[in-house]
């Protein structure tokens, strides 16, 4: 399903848990379309490829390093569902692996097309994938934050305004 100009571009990001990468996507697109005035343009979302994490908010570290660049902190995490496939236009993944993930979910093949890797949008970063800063310290979150800001510029800006 594509957008049309009756409704909002829907976009989805995917990372495992959906407590540090996907959720920071999500948080730092909406931050970056309401101040580019385009805020009813879309609908942002974001779920992991596994459970473990579903109804915890985001990790406290990539909290904080959201909080240190001037975004406000909200969400819970959930599981990406089939019925994701169908309502997003775009599903960015944050790795090799989610990519793998998401497009097992879609055993069809019928949404490859718009099942793609969060990094094809990044346009000063050459990552191959946003890494997990999980168990990495400080420096790795605030390197994820800078990344994502990338990619979500380079999303927003492949979205024409409604």
């Amino acid at each position: 399903m594509s957008a049309t100009p009756e409704r909002p571009y829907r976009i989805l990001f995917v990372c495992m848990g959906n407590i540090c990468r996907s959720p920071a996507a999500e948080i730092i697109f909406t931050q970056l379309c309401q101040d580019a005035g385009r805020g009813d343009d879309f609908i942002v979302d974001s779920a992991g490829t596994i459970s473990h994490h579903q109804g915890a908010p985001p990790d406290a570290r990539m909290a904080e390093s959201l909080i240190e660049h001037g975004y406000r902190v909200h969400g819970t995490a959930r599981q990406i569902q089939p019925a994701d496939l169908g309502y997003h236009d775009l599903i960015a993944t944050m790795d090799e692996s989610n990519l793998a993930d998401v497009r097992r979910l879609d055993s069809k093949g019928l949404h490859h097309e718009k099942i793609r890797p969060f990094v094809s949008f990044c346009r000063t970063h050459e990552d191959k994938r946003v890494p997990d800063p999980y168990y990495g310290g400080k420096r790795g979150f605030d390197h994820v934050t800078r990344l994502i800001e990338d990619g979500c510029r380079g999303i927003l800006d492949s979205y024409p305004s409604r």
